[in-house]
């Protein structure tokens, strides 16, 4: 549902709703959301790091006028810090409490009681008393292991969560779920096949300067095109780790906030750093600053760069760096 008390209603309203929170999607994308659904199966968002996936949850969220909750995936994530864990300082002092009582059964029972449990990400969306159902983000799946995608099959297959002291805890309302992955390794298959799947590429640079222009009003709309034009340059260049569209945002607010309103050679040398991440792309991109700048002011494109000294290959692919 959206605030009118509506879900979207087609594809072309998902795009609208969109568009109205300054994200700029296409139409497949709105496809799968519109379908997810529909359909009530998760969406799995699978693409390069900073190009718009964990956002479009949190757009989602606001469309469907829903609570986001967010569970950050790291490797060794376990139960206790995706599911529940029992609060065991409180049971202590509550079984200090009850010392004195001659039925142990019934304070066994009350220790394990829902007053006792500490409710994380999985077991908050699962057991929702939400007048709209919750937006689960699961983010950055491809950082967890495989014993954690394993115990997600149970949770995706029949939104349901077996605590041992409890039972079973099945979604009266089940949450509109999204998994996210930079795909740093591959999710396994079962995990997969219970989404519906979407990849967000890189954007043209129609679609990038569209999207600096909505989130980052502040950019005059010159500057927005030629940094645009300059992450575009930047990503067919041999780097570790590429710009994405969230580091595109990060450079045109910095030189927007420098007054700038058309590339400058010196501002676009000292804010580098809201772009590439790791020295040795700093030092290739610098090999080539002046001939960036330029081509990124005069909106060419075509020919890939190479550093000082070497010449760029045609027509090899560029590289698209580790996630992140």
């Amino acid at each position: 549902m959206n605030r009118d008390g509506a879900a979207p209603a087609s594809i072309d309203d998902v795009m609208t709703l969109l568009a109205e929170r300054r994200y700029i999607g296409d139409r497949p994308l709105a496809t799968s959301i519109y379908l997810s659904l529909q359909l009530g199966k998760p969406l799995f968002i699978e693409g390069e790091a900073g190009v718009g996936k964990t956002e479009a949850a949190k757009v989602m969220a606001d469309v469907l006028g829903a609570r986001l909750i967010r569970l950050q995936c790291y490797e060794g994530i376990d139960l206790a810090h995706s599911v529940y864990e029992w609060n065991y300082p409180r049971q202590l002092l509550h079984i200090r409490l009850l010392h004195e009582t001659s039925d142990r059964s019934a304070a066994e029972k009350q220790i394990y009681s829902p007053e006792f449990l500490l409710r994380r990400p999985l077991l908050d969306a699962i057991d929702n008393h939400d007048p709209v159902p919750p937006v689960l983000l699961i983010d950055e799946i491809d950082r967890s292991d495989e014993e954690f995608e394993a115990f997600l099959l149970e949770v995706l297959s029949d939104f349901q969560i077996s605590i041992p002291e409890l039972g079973t805890i099945t979604a009266q309302k089940p949450p509109f779920v999204v998994i996210t992955s930079n795909r740093t390794r591959e999710v396994h298959d079962a995990l997969k096949r219970r989404c519906l799947y979407h990849w967000i590429d890189y954007p043209s640079l129609d679609k990038e300067i569209a999207i600096v222009r909505a989130r980052a009003p502040e950019a005059a709309e010159g500057l927005a095109r030629e940094v645009a034009q300059l992450v575009q340059n930047l990503r067919e260049m041999e780097l570790y780790k590429v710009p994405g569209v969230a580091e595109t945002l990060d450079w045109a607010r910095s030189l927007a906030a420098l007054g700038a309103t058309s590339l400058d050679p010196q501002l676009v040398d000292a804010t580098l750093g809201a772009a590439l991440k790791y020295q040795e792309d700093l030092i290739k991109a610098r090999e080539t600053l002046p001939e960036l700048v330029a081509r990124s002011r005069g909106g060419g494109g075509s020919t890939p760069l190479a550093p000082a000294g070497q010449s760029p290959s045609p027509g090899a692919p560029p590289r698209s760096g580790g996630g992140g």
